[in-house]
């Protein structure tokens, strides 16, 4: 490896002061990285980092050389929380479990779910009071906590979902450590926050178990839970899933699922919030297309401006914000061999924020999003749900309950912001909004 060319990046000789950054502000340490061009590289604490800011790159890791790559370090300690599941299982034996929850996936099952989403967002626009303030974070969590709940494992969990959110928290908070080369010893000792942690992990346990055991009770139900516990390896493989794989999957899709898509909404509400001409457009094309019913699944088509909002903003604040990789063996990516072990990341956050894709990249602007713009751009340079073998399984999903939710309750609620302060950046597993965003719900008609 000493004969390696390493393409150019941050260099310091202890490595310290990059690492701090990286540590506390990772958006930042991605910022830097990418002033140094398509590719770069440092090194934290001797091991090798290089930083990916090109959509061919990305493509070739993503795509191309797919398996010659497994999920990066931090994903892998993940597993403490969401066990060996879609999210962080690699190789045959994830392609075997991806197989087998695809079914609830299916576009016709979607067509389905879309029913739920209407009627529970509906719900929640019901609870609304005008002048009330509310953090649209929690109000979002709750809401698609409740969806995923529902749609995916026929459970009602409504009334668990500020538990449940605590408990979620609590353990991502982990991730944050999971960097640090102490890790491995801290999370071995009484510490308050492995406590929490622990007690995060039992809470979320306790319902994901409970699903699991009612849907064994009963007669075979038609959603991912059921579907999974009848899935057949028709490929080879083992059969059906034992209750800790069910468990694992279960957990992943559950958190994951329900996560991103109350981060997106949450950042779209925010984005909206201060741009009103986007929401006296959005809210047009709702009168026209929808004059005042609820949406449903067939109403996607003709939802064009509200896709387009929803697509804008998870460019501007993409809740899956970086993806890391580790090659398996040594690979050739864009003229320099990124070796075996290193780490690589791809930030969406960045990559979304490419002037020379995006034009004033901070702007706020759903035209991005025509056919037009669209296809004047490589198609990397946006990649909201990953890409490759290893796209987001939920992707389909996600768009549908997040522009259906939108069209839902932007009908009737303009929600605005309180106070003038800029909502700032929680970089967790996903990207939250630091404090969460207080609003102040206002009804129209």
């Amino acid at each position: 490896m000493s004969d390696l060319i390493f393409p150019p990046g941050p260099k310091m000789t202890l490595n310290l002061g990059i690492f701090g950054v990286f540590r506390r502000d990772p958006i930042r340490f991605f910022f830097q990285m990418s002033r140094y061009g398509p590719i770069s590289h440092t090194k934290l604490f001797g091991a090798d980092v290089y930083m990916l800011n090109d959509p061919e790159m990305i493509r070739e890791v993503l795509v191309t050389e797919a398996k010659n790559f497994h999920k990066s370090r931090g994903l892998r300690l993940a597993r403490r929380i969401l066990g060996n599941g879609l999210l962080t299982s690699e190789d045959d034996f994830h392609l075997r479990q991806r197989r087998l929850a695809a079914p609830a996936f299916h576009h016709k099952k979607i067509a389905a779910y879309a029913r739920t989403m209407v009627a529970y967002a509906a719900r929640t626009g019901e609870r609304w009071q005008p002048g009330q303030q509310v953090d649209m974070a929690k109000e979002m969590m709750r809401l698609t906590l409740a969806i995923a709940g529902k749609t995916l494992f026929d459970a009602d969990v409504a009334g668990e979902a500020d538990e449940i959110g605590a408990a979620l928290t609590d353990a991502m908070h982990l991730f944050l450590r999971t960097s640090s080369p102490l890790y491995p010893i801290l999370s071995r000792l009484p510490l308050p926050s492995n406590r929490r942690y622990a007690q995060a992990q039992k809470r979320l346990d306790q319902t994901v178990y409970r699903m699991i055991a009612e849907h064994r009770r009963e007669a075979q139900r038609d959603d991912l839970l059921g579907l999974m516990l009848e899935a057949q390896d028709e490929e080879g493989g083992t059969g059906s899933m034992s209750d800790l794989q069910l468990r694992d999957e279960s957990m992943t899709i559950f958190l994951a699922g329900h996560e991103t898509t109350a981060i997106a909404t949450t950042w779209t509400w925010y984005l909206l919030a201060q741009h009103p001409e986007v929401q006296q457009e959005l809210r047009a094309e709702l009168r026209r297309v929808l004059d005042g019913r609820l949406p449903d699944f067939e109403d996607l088509p003709q939802l064009v401006y509200t896709r387009r909002v929803l697509a804008e903003a998870l460019r501007l604040y993409p809740p899956a914000y970086v993806i890391g990789r580790e090659p398996v063996r040594d690979v050739q990516v864009g003229g320099y061999t990124l070796p075996a072990g290193s780490t690589v990341f791809m930030s969406q956050y960045i990559m979304h924020r490419n002037p020379s894709y995006f034009p004033d990249p901070e702007r706020f602007d759903p035209q991005r999003w025509t056919p037009e713009a669209e296809a004047a751009r490589p198609k990397y340079s946006y990649f909201p749900f990953g890409g490759g073998p290893r796209v987001c399984i939920g992707e389909q999903f996600a768009w549908t309950e997040g522009i259906l939710v939108l069209a839902t309750l932007a009908q009737h609620w303009r929600p605005r912001l309180k106070g003038s302060a800029p909502v700032g950046l929680q970089p967790m597993i996903t990207l939250r909004p630091q404090g969460g965003v207080p609003m102040v719900l206002e009804q129209v008609e």
